[in-house]
């Protein structure tokens, strides 16, 4: 394995792709069934996430989806591409409206969902079009410091509030005490400490994100059987998010498990501070948990990859002519530690191309369930006025094998979940969890 450094230098200042967009910290993307960024919402098992992480933060994580932005001049109007039967409808509408129609029409409102409408109709949920307001503000979000108290949540629908399942080293959060297990059951709104349950998950979460100086103001439950109330009152402040997660496993001390939500600018150099630190423990073998993850940054899941495999390509683009292009190639360093990749219905994006490369250099097996398939890459661009549009312009590919955009990866290992583990996903045991029982299996054979 290298001992290179990853800089945290992203390809989109230099005009070159990095992939898709998710919403962080909104919402709980994902656990009303509903699809986001090309990841989360109801696997292909048909089995819903029942609870999905969300950080605790001001800012839009880039997920497996785009790419830079160009800037072209607003087009002079033509029919080309576009049906000339919806131009002539337009036009007659437009014509009766004008001399009928009871009220002012707002043009520029109208001029925006036209062309949402447009992106809409072509029939990809990866592509749209976005206003100046909402171009300016995804912008603004994505460039953001990760600003916030330092903790992962999840919904949990037992206690009918948020379980802190994570709480970053050195994070305002760490300070000051909160732990992992702690439910919020209470979060300070207008000045009133207003209970999880009352405001609703969505509402709950949004409460939670704040400007860096702000305080975070919220109340835990802590404990089983009788527990203990602990109330915080938490300075938000900058953070650096952790993708990656690892221990020794439980049962057997030769497996070490590396979990990764996510692929950002951090990833890389978590990730080596993981293998590194469990190798030093004496584990012989890896379990790497991608099971829902959404993706990432391109740069960061190729960086990752090329400290475990061999010297040769990591990714491959075509576009729509057929043209072949290896974006990312690995240098010879590699691992021989033998490596069991878990994956599932939520696996998407950069996450299966991080399972799918292993795969293809004979350095993992997968375990687990068919991933989502998501295997396009999309591009935005920005008009002169500020507004903007995405759409999909690439596949991207495994070193060697086939696109499986809109198929997934079907795992060589099939292991499911029980209804009861997958409701306490994120804190079941290393005995509750199936699938990482069939990977150490596997392992050990």
């Amino acid at each position: 394995m290298s001992d290179k450094e990853y800089n945290g230098d992203s390809v989109q200042s230099s005009g070159e792709p990095i992939l898709s967009v998710k919403t962080v910290g909104a919402g709980f993307p994902g656990y009303n069934g509903t699809g986001s960024g090309g990841g989360s919402g109801t696997g292909k098992s048909g089995v819903p996430v029942v609870a999905v992480v969300v950080i605790v933060l001001v800012a839009i994580l880039i997920t497996f989806m785009t790419t830079y932005v160009l800037t072209v001049a607003s087009p002079s109007p033509s029919v080309d591409g576009v049906p000339e039967e919806a131009y002539t409808k337009i036009d007659q509408i437009s014509g009766i409206l004008e001399d009928e129609y009871l009220y002012d029409i707002d043009e520029k409102t109208l001029s925006d969902y036209i062309l949402k409408g447009y992106m809409y109709g072509i029939g990809d949920n990866y592509s749209e079009y976005f206003t100046k307001e909402e171009f300016d503000a995804l912008m603004s979000d994505t460039n953001a410091e990760m600003v916030g108290i330092g903790i992962s949540v999840v919904a949990d629908s037992n206690y009918g509030g948020i379980l802190v399942i994570s709480v970053f080293p050195d994070s305002p959060a760490q300070k000051a005490g909160v732990l992992p297990g702690d439910i919020i059951t209470h979060i300070k709104v207008d000045g009133e400490m207003v209970s999880v349950q009352s405001l609703g998950l969505t509402v709950a979460s949004n409460a939670m994100r704040g400007e860096e100086g702000t305080a975070a103001e919220f109340i835990v439950s802590r404990g089983e059987g009788d527990p203990e109330t602990v109330e915080f009152s938490i300075e938000r402040g900058a953070i650096t998010e952790y993708t990656v997660t690892y221990r020794v496993h439980s049962e057997d001390e030769k497996i070490g498990v590396i979990a990764i939500s996510s692929f950002d600018k951090e990833t890389p150099n978590q990730f080596k501070t993981a293998y590194d630190e469990l190798l030093a423990k004496g584990c012989e073998k890896l379990v790497i948990d991608v099971r829902n993850n959404p993706g990432g940054e391109l740069v960061s899941v190729c960086v990752t990859l090329d400290m475990l495999v061999p010297e040769g390509p990591v990714i491959r683009t075509v576009d729509k002519k057929g043209n072949e292009e290896v974006v990312y190639n690995s240098d010879k360093d590699e691992t021989n530690v033998p490596i069991a990749v878990l994956v599932n219905g939520n696996t998407a994006s950069a996450g299966e191309l991080f399972a799918a490369a292993l795969r293809d250099y004979e350095k993992a097996v997968l375990v687990g369930e068919t991933t989502f398939g998501k295997g396009s890459m999309q591009t935005t661009m920005s008009f002169s006025d500020g507004t903007a549009f995405k759409y999909t312009y690439r596949y991207y590919c495994p070193p060697f094998s086939d696109n499986y955009d809109g198929v997934g990866l079907t795992p060589d290992v099939k292991a499911e979940l029980s209804e009861e583990a997958l409701s306490h996903f994120f804190t079941m045991t290393d005995a509750e969890d199936t699938q990482l029982k069939a990977a150490v299996d596997e392992l050990n054979k």
